[in-house]
């Protein structure tokens, strides 16, 4: 079950802008800013999506992973970070209890997702990026299909985000392979 808890944007089209050698250290202050919110209740915080691969266009977006020691205690979480200017998104129960946060004062935005400690999904996503990082003909897919995909209008973002399934999966399988 999803529940939305702001507005859903209204995406319509994907802008995908160049590599910007800042969006690491823009991370980097987002996470000093999640961690001071959070102190030890930050159990892990990393930057993941596409503009956590160095040369890789990606939409001018800030994807956060955080875990946290139980994301259904949200009491525990929701209103420091909160307090620190995210704004408390969406609830996916079904989904690994995933959290959505975001964050749309500053440029780049920020998605920071919260997940709880042994996530299989976080093992996902940072094997997915550690392997684009590495494999330059796989980053080259990866960019391509996003590239065609930005051409299209989309009825909501996640539909563009859902097109990428295919090559993503493909590139994940490979990526945990290696692992």
């Amino acid at each position: 079950m999803v529940e939305r808890l702001q507005p859903a944007d209204p995406g319509h089209f994907v802008v995908l802008v160049e590599y910007d050698a800042a969006w690491p250290e823009r991370y980097a202050e987002h996470e000093s800013r999640i961690r001071s919110a959070l102190g030890d209740r930050a159990v892990e915080v990393h930057h993941a999506g596409s503009t956590s691969v160095p040369g890789l266009a990606a939409k001018n977006v800030i994807d956060v992973i955080l875990v946290v020691p139980d994301p259904t205690d949200e009491a525990a979480y929701v209103p420091s970070l909160e307090e620190a200017g995210y704004v408390f998104h969406l609830r996916e129960r079904d989904w690994h209890e995933h959290r959505l946060f975001k964050e749309q004062q500053q440029s780049p935005r920020v998605n920071l997702h919260v997940f709880g400690p042994d996530c299989e999904e976080v093992r996902r996503m940072l094997a997915f990026r550690d392997h684009l990082r590495s494999d330059p003909t796989d980053r080259a897919l990866y960019e391509r299909t996003k590239r065609e995909l930005a051409t299209q209008t989309w009825e909501r973002v996640q539909d563009y985000a859902d097109a990428k399934t295919d090559v993503v999966t493909e590139i994940l399988r490979r990526a945990l392979e290696i692992r």
